[in-house]
């Protein structure tokens, strides 16, 4: 056949097969006590090396929300605080990390609150130095008493299901289980347990919070049903913080849309990707 018409042939086939319409990958918005964010990927602000690096990254990240840990920042801004690189279009989440005792943290979110900051909080309560896992009960403690004051609380915590069935109780708005230790970068070690709390959880969101290292372990958390990911050393700790934000952007939006389109059934032995019926004899 001339190669002419094997061209026209091919730009026939691409005609037919081009899409009518734009696709738009922009996702269905992650719903938090009523108030909705189009983004899923929630970002820390620590650990970068300097302000103009973190307002890179965060405007990389295309996050929406953006945590600041109350006890590290200069709320009287008589100087230089992280508070003047963070864009007032984000929605700030203060966050109570560093606290060990549900009254510390009671403290650190009332403070947050009072400064303007916001009345929600992410709960942070460490129950061990070393390896930074929560104190559970401290946890659940704090959460009563902020939800009874009108915060809207987000508590880290572990993957243990009794635990968040507890943090329903008390009035959480989501739940956040680590995927690994705070700083990790180990990546999502439990899926056992992740995937029970999708199933036992579903009124309301569930946020994979810590040990995310690479765009790989984001979007494994959002392929397993997550609502969310939350991370900070994952990007800042990165030789390029700003193209890692940009990385777990993307991976982010590939997550939920594999979650939401289905992934195929697992077999044993091959499948030919054709059909065999029609073919030439």
């Amino acid at each position: 056949m001339p190669v002419r018409h094997v061209n026209n042939i091919r730009a026939l086939l691409r005609s037919a097969h081009r899409p009518q319409n734009v696709y738009n990958n922009s996702m269905d918005p992650l719903v938090i006590a009523g108030k909705s964010f189009q983004s899923r990927l929630i970002v820390g602000t620590g650990k970068y090396k300097d302000g103009p690096q973190t307002a890179a990254a965060l405007q990389a990240s295309g996050a929406e929300v953006v945590t600041v840990a109350v006890r590290r920042v200069n709320l009287d801004r008589s100087k230089e605080s992280l508070l003047d690189f963070i864009d007032p279009r984000y929605f700030l989440l203060p966050n109570t990390a560093g606290c060990y005792t549900a009254d510390e943290a009671i403290r650190v979110a009332r403070l947050g609150r009072e400064v303007g900051l916001s009345d929600w909080v992410k709960i942070e309560v460490i129950g061990d130095q070393k390896t930074l896992y929560p104190d559970v009960a401290a946890t659940i403690e704090a959460t009563r008493v902020l939800v009874k004051e009108g915060f809207t609380v987000l508590p880290y915590t572990s993957d243990d299901p009794v635990v968040a069935l507890r943090l329903l109780d008390a009035g959480a708005a989501v739940v956040m289980p680590l995927g690994a230790p705070i700083g990790s970068g180990l990546g999502i070690q439990n899926v056992a347990n992740l995937r029970i709390l999708r199933e036992m959880i579903t009124t309301v969101p569930l946020i994979v919070d810590a040990g995310v290292g690479t765009p790989s372990d984001a979007a494994l958390a959002l392929e397993l049903g997550f609502d969310a990911v939350l991370m900070n050393t994952g990007i800042a700790g990165a030789s390029d913080p700003v193209l890692m934000a940009s990385a777990m952007k993307h991976a982010v939006i590939a997550g939920r849309e594999g979650y939401l389109a289905g992934r195929m059934p697992r077999k044993l032995y091959a499948s030919a990707s054709s059909p065999l019926e029609g073919i030439s004899r």
